[in-house]
């Protein structure tokens, strides 16, 4: 879906972006991550043109993207920042239909697109009629990847799209993103500086410092096999451990059908989560719900570190 090859770009001699070739296949949720000015965000930019490479190429399904305008290639390509942008004096349903009215859709059609991703946002129906200043900053994001999503692009472009909000609500939205790559099957490049995040939702994650592609591949492989020092020093050693396992859930280790006193974890919850719920309850087992709440099995302490013979 995504192709850039041997892409370079520099600032006033500083060399930002060097060499870089990374492919993003279609469907895949794809993580950029690294130090500050290691060029995450001059690549993201680059996909859409809002900066163009000094060199090498950028294709996205199989065309390279200097063969259309700009501003043709944009309304094909979702985009969403940490600092929102939505126009202040718009209200939600206007922002929300911003791209589609450019491309002159019929105005029933844009309502009904309002209408699904205000459900699929899960925001109040009656919210297409308040202004930005009265929504909050969870919600204003939201509203934000609703408007990068309205026109139904192939590609979802997102900028530390969560990087201002409070604990709770960047958890909440990055599980939101999460559901809706399952539904959607959008190609998302996603750019973090916050690595749970990145374990989280990345299915492949590129690590980048100083402009260069370090190492890329699954959050499994990157955490047990570093390419160099800085990639397992940035992904901090001492974590590895719990970090992996947050990239498996209780489902996957339980024990069907047994039963265990206590308060329960959810099988779709992660084994990370299930460790810290042993943890505050000092138990050494846990009964396991399913999302409606039905018991449907136990975890052992001792399966944190292997599948229950």
């Amino acid at each position: 879906m995504i192709e850039i090859s041997a892409v370079n770009k520099s600032f006033h001699g500083w060399q930002a972006v060097s060499e870089l070739t990374l492919n993003v296949a279609a469907g895949e949720l794809a993580v950029l991550v690294g130090s500050s000015g290691s060029g995450k965000s001059t690549t993201l930019k680059m996909l859409n043109r809002l900066l163009e490479p000094d060199s090498g190429e950028i294709r996205i399904a199989g065309r390279d993207i200097r063969e259309q305008p700009p501003e043709r290639l944009r309304r094909h390509i979702g985009y969403a920042i940490q600092s929102v942008g939505l126009f202040p004096h718009w209200n939600v349903e206007e922002n929300i239909a911003a791209v589609p009215r450019l491309l002159g859709w019929p105005r029933q059609r844009i309502r009904d697109r309002v209408d699904e991703l205000l459900a699929l946002l899960q925001l109040p129906a009656d919210f297409r009629r308040r202004y930005p200043q009265q929504l909050s900053g969870g919600q204003q994001q939201r509203v934000g990847v609703a408007r990068a999503l309205a026109a139904d692009p192939d590609v979802l472009l997102m900028d530390e799209p969560f990087g201002a909000l409070d604990p709770v609500t960047r958890a909440s939205l990055q599980q939101e993103l999460a559901r809706i790559h399952r539904l959607s099957g959008k190609t998302i490049v996603l750019v973090t500086h916050d690595i749970d995040e990145a374990l989280l939702l990345g299915q492949r994650i590129a690590v980048m410092d100083q402009g260069r592609l370090l190492q890329q591949g699954s959050p499994r492989d990157i955490l047990l096999h570093p390419a160099n020092d800085f990639v397992r020093d940035f992904f901090q050693p001492d974590e590895a451990g719990v970090r992996l396992l947050g990239l498996q859930r209780v489902a996957e280790r339980m024990r069907p059908g047994e039963r265990a006193a206590g308060d329960p974890v959810r099988a779709d919850a992660t084994l990370r989560q299930a460790l810290s719920a042993f943890i505050v309850q000092g138990a050494t087992a846990l009964p396991v719900v399913d999302a409606a709440g039905a018991e449907i099995g136990a975890l052992r302490f001792e399966d944190l570190l292997g599948a229950p013979a």
